[in-house]
């Protein structure tokens, strides 16, 4: 019997496996602390109450024999992925239906459409890079060249033209820095991908935080997109679907490679080994993009949006150099006192009692940097700062 023997390549533990490993070691040691949890990106905030009533209806749909619903289709039903398509056309984009596949999160998805791509491509990663962009890739053994998001840069990279790729991994705005792509550099980006016939593929998972109308939210906004990038996005951040999962993914019908139809190919392989999202999920999603549930959501991403304002006063004030916490959720910072990352996470652990993410788990430059998430409560948020100012002032 053979293993596939990538795995050895990996890291032993998940970054944030290991996170809370150390926090629950911590707590243990230290029962009386309250530690603010700032470090994984999942939200505080409820569902909505107009998607718990959705769901609910559609779960009692599922108990009635004129409303019941087995195996639905795997692409995700109609009413769903017309919602999505007219989200899209909210802010200029037009889709076709068949483009969109309903997920069960942009996670999934992530690392699922690389079932359409041979071993022997070449993978463009940004470091430092959300940890499942690289995982998943060297499971497969790929060859990946890394790409240098640095403070010169802004933590925005644009592409090298001496340099080769087959995919490209870029996320707007990012996870983990927070740094926004403009549409001049993502043309750049999609010009690159074109010449080089690559697919980009395009996380938009945090594109409901952008609210400067000159940013993209899609690649798709950018010309010549349509022929080269495959989108994730997700409701996880944009309405709170963490535990509730759903997401979608665009595979546009223009887009194709050694003449197959990347679009066709991403159909085969969902109704192969994917059965869908439930029902009662899909409904619940639904209702996210119902004029009610819009404004519900947006009040939501308002208070991580305040928590993000709250975290960057504090940097500025401390002078800590730092980017992200504007259209993002997240806030990249330079560790303090020359301080390593995981020397800075410990310290912060155990002084402020203030949980985040070292840099250093995203990628080697990622060393010196840390992650802090707007997503916990106000309250929560402007304790946490208050800590970080008595410790580091």
């Amino acid at each position: 019997m053979k293993m596939n023997h990538y795995y050895a390549d990996l890291e032993e533990s998940y970054l944030f496996s290991t996170i809370a490993k150390k926090v629950e070691d911590y707590q243990t040691g230290h029962p009386d602390s309250k530690i603010i949890r700032m470090g994984i990106g999942d939200v505080t905030l409820p569902l909505p109450e107009v998607v718990v009533s959705a769901f609910q209806a559609a779960v009692l749909e599922q108990g009635t024999k004129a409303g019941f619903h087995g195996y639905g289709p795997e692409q995700g039903y109609a009413f769903l992925r017309e919602a999505v398509r007219n989200y899209y056309m909210s802010y200029g984009v037009e889709l076709e239906m068949e483009d969109i596949f309903i997920s069960d999160g942009a996670k999934s998805d992530v690392g699922n459409i690389l079932d359409l791509f041979d071993r022997d491509n070449q993978v463009l990663i940004p470091d430092p890079v959300y940890p499942v962009y690289r995982d998943t890739n060297l499971m497969a053994g790929r060859e990946i060249v890394y790409l240098d998001a640095n403070m010169e840069n802004g933590f925005l990279p644009l592409p090298d033209r001496r340099q080769r790729a087959d995919l490209i991994y870029l996320c707007s705005p990012n996870n983990p820095t927070g740094a926004v792509y403009n549409r001049a550099q993502l043309q750049d980006w999609v010009d690159y991908a074109r010449e080089q016939e690559a697919v980009i593929l395009f996380d938009a998972a945090y594109e409901a935080f952008v609210s400067d109308p000159a940013l993209p939210r899609s690649i798709y906004e950018i010309e010549g997109a349509r022929e080269c990038a495959v989108e994730f996005c997700s409701l996880s951040k944009t309405a709170g679907f963490t535990g509730t999962r759903c997401g979608y993914t665009v595979v546009p019908h223009e887009l194709n490679r050694g003449g197959f139809s990347l679009r066709k190919l991403w159909l085969r392989r969902q109704t192969t080994k994917f059965n869908g999202v439930s029902y009662p999920v899909q409904k619940a999603a639904a209702a996210v993009f119902s004029l009610e549930g819009l404004a519900a959501c947006r009040a939501h991403i308002d208070v991580y949006r305040k928590n993000a304002g709250t975290i960057v006063e504090t940097l500025n004030n401390l002078g800590i150099w730092h980017v992200g916490g504007v259209n993002s959720p997240y806030i990249w910072m330079k560790c303090p006192r020359g301080m390593d990352s995981w020397a800075f996470f410990d310290d912060l652990l155990e002084r402020a009692n203030v949980v985040g993410t070292p840099g250093a788990g995203f990628g080697k430059n990622g060393e010196g940097f840390f992650r802090l998430t707007a997503f916990n409560t106000n309250a929560n948020t402007e304790e946490a700062m208050q800590r970080l100012w008595e410790i580091y002032a």
